[in-house]
């Protein structure tokens, strides 16, 4: 009988055949390939071989699953680490540009890529010279057919966007156009399609870009008005992460002098004074990290948009002035009171500034079931607003002015259902001027009425008054939102911002409070505030804010 040990078959004195005659065995080589014939060809051939003695046959039996055909199994998403993605906007447009990031790009060209004419090419893979664009036929690497006629363009490792090869497919934008060249990229082995912001998570990673500047480009590309482009600018191109990186500089300097002050101590190798002058200048720091903080939000405001809230009496036309600013019906407007009983926001551009303008049910007291949710909304939206605008009735206001008795202290023209709603900074829009008569002084009316308010009369029905509230309304914008000029704009753009900020500023004050007993742990207060201030570029380990970050791009960025 075979006998297999330890990898090998043991060869017996006598072969066993069909026949049960004993045949002396005499030749190792002989019958070492014999065996090895009879099995390959009982496995090439699927049959029994005709002179094989039933201890081989069992033998291929046992060896057949181990002889199966290989199987070829899909490669792993991990496996796949070769991107594309559509880089512009879906539709019919003149361009359409692929962008294919990885380490298998050499094969996306050879595969995809059919150059038209002659070439020159300049690696070993065969790919084009890099940021010259290159002539080219797109074709099938299934069956060869041309999709298209484009560009391609070639960009290296050490000079692209994520950090890795690079190739860029200028093709024609329509839908059949981009659909049949992405299919064709799905073919081939290695290549997936990218998730959303994976290439500049990819150009993160590789050193490109810092946190800061990930979430300016994702502003930038949010961006709808002037004021937004200017602020999420300034981050993309690294102007946040020098400011952020000199407050954080600046701590470690400080954790220098204290670490040295742990080492030596003062009087011999270290001169004295230094503790008291690193608390100087954390103070000094301290100080300056809190003015950004109070900043009464103007950063996070501006990237998000000013939130505007339109109150006041019904019928006082306030869906009349939001028709006016978004230039079109966009609330209904009738002589009926009561008409808008839920919150209606529209986001609106205003002399470069993203204002959120939300038209609100008129403040009154009702029994109507549904108006009172109505105004009920409306006094929780003029709370949460940044800007306060009550617009009042210029014949209500007259009214009430005319019922003072001659020696009773003047009543204030605003109506009680909406006096709790105002504050010092609220702005007024006394509406419907057209009934007021033409020989009344305007600004005297209005500081007869609204004292130490700002308030524009108009009619915004006849359009009278509105240009010089546009211009002052815009002029209220600037003053208070505007992104200022090279050194003055916003350092806080996020609420993750200020809540580093904030826990930076935390370890400072308990590093003021100590003293120079208490060295050691001093050291390790200003050690902490600066990865607090480290997490806002991502120079600390961030892995838990990345996902949040990255899944606000779109697939092609």
């Amino acid at each position: 009988m075979l006998q297999q040990r330890a990898g090998f078959i043991r060869k017996p004195r006598y072969w066993p055949c069909r026949n049960s005659i004993k045949t002396p065995y005499r030749n190792p080589n002989h019958f070492t390939r014999s065996l090895v014939s009879t099995l390959l060809s009982g496995y090439l051939s699927g049959r029994s071989p005709n002179r094989q003695g039933p201890c081989v046959e069992n033998l291929r039996n046992r060896r057949s699953s181990s002889l199966s055909p290989i199987r070829v199994l899909n490669l792993s998403q991990s496996q796949r680490n070769t991107i594309y993605a559509l880089a512009t906007p879906p539709g019919k447009a003149g361009i359409g540009i692929i962008r294919i990031s990885g380490a298998d790009v050499d094969e996306v060209f050879r595969s995809i890529v059919k150059p038209s004419g002659k070439r020159e090419t300049s690696t070993i893979q065969g790919l084009p010279k890099p940021r010259i664009a290159m002539r080219c036929q797109f074709v099938s690497p299934v069956n060869g057919e041309i999709l298209d006629d484009g560009l391609v363009l070639y960009f290296r490792a050490n000079a692209s966007y994520t950090g890795e090869d690079t190739l860029e497919f200028h093709i024609h934008s329509s839908r059949a156009t981009i659909s049949a060249v992405l299919k064709a990229l799905s073919t081939i082995p290695g290549c997936r399609l990218a998730e959303p912001g994976e290439f500049t998570r990819r150009a993160f990673e590789a050193g490109r870009m810092d946190l800061t500047q990930v979430e300016g480009l994702r502003d930038l590309l949010d961006a709808e008005t002037e004021q937004q482009r200017k602020l999420a600018l300034r981050s993309a191109v690294g102007t946040t992460r020098r400011r952020f990186e000199s407050i954080r500089e600046q701590i470690i300097r400080n954790l220098a002098f204290v670490e040295a002050i742990i080492d030596f101590g003062e009087g011999e190798e270290i001169e004295d004074g230094v503790w008291e002058q690193s608390k100087e200048r954390i103070y000094k720091l301290r100080t300056e990290i809190q003015n950004h903080l109070n900043d009464n939000r103007r950063g996070e405001i501006l990237r998000n948009g000013i939130r505007l809230a339109i109150f006041g009496p019904p019928n006082a036309g306030k869906s009349s002035l939001l028709n006016y600013l978004a230039q079109r019906e966009a609330a209904i407007v009738t002589p009926l009171p009561g008409t808008t009983r839920d919150v209606l926001e529209l986001s609106l551009d205003i002399d470069g500034m993203p204002v959120v303008v939300a038209d609100t049910a008129g403040l009154r007291k009702t029994d109507d079931v549904v108006e009172r949710i109505g105004v009920d909304r409306a006094k929780e939206a003029v709370k949460t607003a940044d800007i306060r605008l009550c617009v009042l009735s210029l014949p209500e206001l007259l009214s009430s002015t005319k019922s003072r008795t001659p020696f009773a202290p003047s009543p204030s023209p605003i109506p009680q259902s909406i006096s709790d709603l105002i504050a010092p900074e609220t702005l007024f829009l006394i509406n419907k001027s057209d009934l007021l008569p033409s020989t009344t002084d305007t600004n005297s009316f209005l500081e007869t009425i609204l004292p130490a308010q700002r308030a524009w009369l108009t009619s915004v029905q006849q359009g009278s008054g509105m240009s010089e509230f546009l211009s002052g309304f815009s002029q209220v914008l600037r003053d208070k939102y505007d992104a200022g000029e090279t050194g003055n704009e916003p350092l806080i753009t996020t609420a993750r911002h200020r809540a580093h900020l904030e826990n930076a500023v935390k370890f400072l004050d308990t590093f003021m409070e100590m003293d120079a007993n208490e060295v050691v742990f001093a050291a390790e207060e200003l050690r902490y505030a600066a990865q607090e201030v480290g997490r806002i570029s991502g120079l600390i380990d961030v892995e838990e804010v990345l996902d949040s970050i990255f899944k606000e791009f779109c697939i092609g960025k």
